[in-house]
């Protein structure tokens, strides 16, 4: 009895095997693919096999079966892409396609720059449903991870991840106000990044220029970001300035490092206005010399020569204290306007003036929330203020209150060459800083910053293929590799086996954004197959309607 026993599970093992010899092994086989692996070692040719959620082989695959095969010859195979900064926060709420993120190669969308998704409490619900622009949804989550969530259960083409944003835990628990937390306060607000971090979030980052993140102390960070170092987490932040006190803001930013234990990262780098650019050797020297010291820093930047933000970056911080209602009330009072334009038109180093760094032809209106204000769409302050026959400082404030909104806009404050010596840099990641969008519907009635649409093309067309600063190998560890360490995110990143399954597959030659200031709502082209944990996404540069995107947790989760 026995015997037949062991006969019988033999014979059922070897039709087992026999089965999976003659059928498919794999999902899918991109054939004969120059594999840029993401590690930065050299481009070599080999196939790449994809099986349910994962990288299941990679070198010749000669005589090896899949359900699919493609012809990858002469096209360049990668890991996905991580967005180190993005704003897709409510653009993957109205379209999930991720459509101009997924057509550079983007497979992880990493949010939360000073403000996150939560957690929030009722008071910051009902701000979130009340300030809605053209976008509109329900706000039915609390905490950042039922954020993250939300979003996979509707259905997103890309992973998801965020920091919890400094500044959201501090209106958590003192609203707008200009004040330090008392000790219990300060204890909450350490409890709220606490919970973040252990459902999942990837760090804190904070934004220090806007009210009401530039009311944080550095005491106040510091204790925020050692709750973060306890997680292995990273601290991420928009500095107190990157203009006129640049240097002291990166001195800051180290000294929070430093005294925290925590791993940091500075938000889109960059040296803001003309008086400025020359500063931008010093600061590289203090980060190199910080790591050569034993920091773990590093950086993040988008490649062009404007930022966007909003018009709030152009007025002191004092006036915005308490929100937006609070705001806007403060500048209809005549006194305070008048204080308010004078602020607004006086160099200063007590706060991120950008609108002087940019000056009024600089500035270019690109979001209003008042269907009424929407034909300024893409028009310069200075040519509003022309037309109205105010002053350009007048003419802003006055779009605050019509508008009910901080009015998005462009700020030129760059320089290309500060930009070509940035993208060499090799610690450096870069990022969107902008949501993920369609040409289409909705996306179409405010204009954006065009990396929303090109800044990963930009990289590979313009300053890896055209310019060749950098390689190609160099530039896909920097797009992927690099972002998946600093964010200590597991198994994503690489090329390789047992990896989960975020492909790309690309035109070297004919990858480029067409996105401009204009005509902002323009994909890139180039970006031919796309697979997010397996399942393609993207088909000859078409969206294949999937949306398999997962919520990526940071490293107290696991």
């Amino acid at each position: 009895m026995k015997k037949t026993i062991v006969g019988l599970s033999l014979f059922a093992t070897l039709l087992a095997v026999s089965g999976c010899v003659s059928g498919p092994e794999y999902d899918v086989i991109l054939r004969g693919g120059t594999v840029v692996d993401g590690t930065g070692v050299d481009a070599f040719v080999a196939d790449v096999a994809l099986r349910a959620d994962t990288i299941a082989a990679i070198g010749d695959l000669s005589g090896r079966k899949a359900g699919r095969e493609i012809d990858v010859s002469d096209l360049v195979v990668a890991p996905g892409f991580i967005n180190m900064l993005s704003w897709a926060n409510e653009t993957l709420l109205e379209d999930g396609r991720s459509l101009s993120d997924i057509t550079q190669g983007v497979t992880l969308e990493v949010m939360g720059e000073g403000l996150s998704m939560g957690p929030i409490n009722e008071s910051m619900r009902k701000e979130a449903q009340e300030e809605q622009g053209d976008i509109t949804y329900d706000v039915t989550w609390t905490t950042l991870a039922e954020y993250l969530e939300t979003l996979a259960k509707q259905g997103v083409s890309p992973n998801v991840a965020s920091f919890v944003g400094a500044q959201t835990v501090r209106v958590h628990e003192l609203g707008y106000e200009d004040r330090a937390p008392t000790d219990e306060e300060l204890e909450r607000m350490k409890g709220l990044v606490r919970s973040a971090m252990e459902e999942g979030a990837i760090g804190l980052a904070s934004a220090l220029i806007y009210a009401p993140g530039v009311y944080a102390s550095n005491e106040e960070l510091t204790a925020l970001a050692e709750v973060v170092a306890e997680f292995d987490g990273l601290y991420a932040s928009h500095i107190r300035s990157e203009g006129n006190r640049l240097l002291e803001a990166m001195d800051e930013h180290l000294d929070i490092t430093e005294k925290s234990g925590v791993r940091s990262e500075l938000y889109h780098m960059k040296a803001a206005g003309l008086e400025n650019h020359n500063k931008l050797d010093a600061l590289i020297a203090k980060i190199d010399s910080a790591r050569q010291a034993g920091l773990d820093i590093a950086a993040n930047m988008y490649n062009y020569t404007a930022g966007a933000t909003g018009l709030d970056a152009y007025m002191p911080p004092w006036v915005q204290e308490g929100g937006y209602q609070a705001w806007a009330d403060r500048l209809k009072n005549p006194e305070i306007r008048k204080r308010v334009a004078m602020e607004m038109r006086t160099p200063s180093d007590e706060w991120e003036n950008l609108g002087i760094a940019a000056g009024p032809e600089g500035i270019l209106l690109i979001g209003f929330k008042n269907p009424d204000l929407k034909m300024l769409t893409g028009r310069t302050l200075a040519s509003i203020a022309a037309e109205r026959g105010t002053p350009p400082e007048e003419t802003a404030i006055d779009l605050v209150i019509e508008d009910g909104s901080r009015v998005g806009a462009v700020y030129f404050l760059m320089s290309e060459d500060n930009v070509r010596k940035q993208v060499t840099l090799p610690w450096v990641s870069f990022c969107s800083d902008a949501g993920s969008l369609a040409p289409e519907g909705v996306f179409l009635l405010s204009n954006v910053h065009p990396r929303s649409y090109g800044n990963f093309a930009r990289l590979l067309g313009r300053y890896v293929r055209d310019e060749q600063l950098i390689s190609i190998e160099e530039a896909v560890r920097r797009l992927a590799s690099l972002p998946a360490e600093r964010l200590r995110i597991q198994d994503r990143g690489r090329l390789e086996v047992g990896f989960f399954g975020d492909v790309v597959v690309f035109n070297p030659e004919t990858i480029i954004d067409h996105s401009t200031f204009d005509e902002p709502h323009q994909l890139s082209e180039g970006m031919l197959y796309v697979f997010v944990n397996g399942e393609q996404v993207l088909e000859d540069g078409e969206h294949t309607g999937a949306f398999p995107g997962r919520v990526v947790y940071g490293p107290g989760r696991r």
